[in-house]
């Protein structure tokens, strides 16, 4: 049985949202879910059900239910705080639609009458905490757990049982839960578990969208420079532009410092492009140099992408296996870096490794076309994440997958691959797993880029992309 993490569930509402399903909507079908499945297990009619509802979406999700019931059974509603305290602008919604339904409702004055609620009922529904609680439970909900499960009383939680991955949570009979079983849900802790689905579109969770945003990390009020993540950049040589593409997309999702790392020839060249690049240069072929330079900058930041603007030459081919294999942090490989890791694929295995090659990049690395099956396969034979630059593009782990299609043909032009991968390298580094950095790298890529073509159309150019990247953040941020 697949167990879907906490934080998928968010990305799903959102993707879902973005799709065209509000979540309102989804939670109205919850809410009729759990009733439909409470009047099939057990017999409603008559019955005396109280329902303990929190401030959050589970309890809008206790709220529609609880309005369902009350067709057939006597229904009460106690909230767990008081009702200014609703802070779901979903579930304040629901409570009013409740309310209008004609549902007593009424808030928990104290614990020393709760049992005697509890004992009038022949069934509760727990709807008070929703998933992703952890910790020690704070008051008011370790109080009413604990008279709950002491009660002997049939409950039914919804989604998962309330305080579940902390140190007291409700032991119901049976957990109606929506779309999929939830991270750490087993029948011991969660009774009989009846999955329902409430309309998550298939595509909200087969293709990327702004629900990935859940993963990205936001900086706290008292950060300092450097806590947003520093990354370094290895290319440059024959194609000047490229190195500075990726430190353009990579400061334009929010890394704070991005170190690039060039041929003496073109440092100044580099460095012109932006007073934001910290360039630092190695003899024009000195690639003893070039590797001892990259040794002692890797202490100094959090991830490296390497490849963009490197050129082909066989010695360098063959310095860039070797940075590669002594490279100990996360790492996206990328542009002419792919060809150098076709000999050192055991020595990426397993590391936190983003590899972003192109069909034809694709084939004369793995020696297979990349259709999704061999993706997936690929990257879970090397473990490693690829990133594969198809249409749309496909992004695995070897054990997840998403697609991405986003994005526009006017993006053939030249740069907007090294955007995408300074995108991701600095995701990285701001503390992203690979994967997910893989995933929402490319959609911000590609959205940022179905936004420059509004303006540019087929004119549009590789820093057109990367400067429409923050304006991506703040909209789905």
């Amino acid at each position: 049985m697949t167990l879907l993490p906490y934080k998928e569930v968010h990305v799903l509402d959102r993707n879902a949202e973005y799709l065209g399903v509000p979540t309102y909507e989804l939670m109205e079908n919850a809410g009729e879910a759990v009733f439909i499945t409470m009047e099939e297990q057990l017999k409603l009619k008559k019955s005396k059900v109280i329902v303990f509802c929190g401030t959050g979406n589970n309890g809008g999700d206790g709220f529609v239910a609880a309005r369902h019931l009350s067709d057939v059974c006597n229904v009460e509603v106690y909230l767990a705080k008081p009702e200014d305290k609703v802070r779901s602008n979903l579930a304040r919604k629901a409570l009013i639609q409740c309310k209008k339904a004609g549902v007593p409702v009424h808030v928990i004055g104290g614990m020393e009458n709760l049992g005697e609620i509890i004992a009038k009922a022949d069934i509760v529904l727990d709807a008070m905490l929703g998933i992703g609680v952890s910790g020690k439970l704070k008051e008011p909900y370790s109080d009413i757990i604990s008279i709950l499960n002491d009660s002997g009383k049939i409950i039914v939680s919804v989604d998962v049982p309330s305080g579940l991955g902390t140190d007291i949570w409700v032991v119901p009979c049976m957990t109606v839960t929506f779309h999929a079983v939830k991270e750490g849900m087993t029948k011991m802790n969660s009774g009989d578990i009846h999955v329902r689905d409430i309309g998550i579109p298939r595509d909200a969770e087969d293709y990327v969208g702004p629900g990935e945003f859940v993963y990205y990390p936001l900086p706290k009020k008292t950060a300092h420079k450097g806590d947003s993540g520093r990354l370094l950049v290895v290319g440059g040589g024959p194609y000047t532009g490229a190195p500075a593409l990726v430190a353009m997309g990579a400061y334009a999702v929010g890394t704070d410092m991005v170190h690039i790392l060039v041929p003496e020839s073109i440092k100044n060249v580099v460095a012109s492009y932006s007073p934001n690049f910290i360039v630092h240069s190695y003899p024009d072929g000195n690639l003893k140099e070039l590797f001892s330079t990259m040794k002692r900058l890797q202490p100094g930041v959090e991830a490296m992408v390497i490849g963009p603007g490197l050129g082909s030459e066989k010695n360098m081919m063959a310095a860039t296996s070797e940075m590669i294999s002594n490279w100990w942090k996360p790492i996206v490989i990328d542009a002419d870096a792919i060809h150098a890791a076709k000999g050192v694929l055991k020595d990426i295995a397993g590391k936190n490794v983003v590899v972003t090659p192109h069909r034809k990049e694709f084939k004369d690395l793995f020696g297979v076309n990349a259709s999704k099956d061999n993706v997936m396969k690929i990257a879970a034979k090397h473990r490693v994440t690829i990133l594969a630059k198809t249409v749309p593009n496909i992004i695995t782990d070897g054990k997840n997958m998403k697609q991405n299609r986003t994005g526009n043909p006017g993006m053939t032009v030249g740069g907007t691959g090294d955007v995408l991968s300074g995108i991701v390298g600095a995701l990285i580094a701001r503390g992203m797993c690979p994967y997910n950095a893989a995933r929402l790298g490319a959609f911000i890529n590609g959205t940022a880029g179905d936004m420059a073509f509004e303006e540019k159309s087929y004119g549009l150019t590789a820093v057109d992309v990367a400067g429409k990247a923050p304006e991506v953040l703040r909209k789905y941020l």
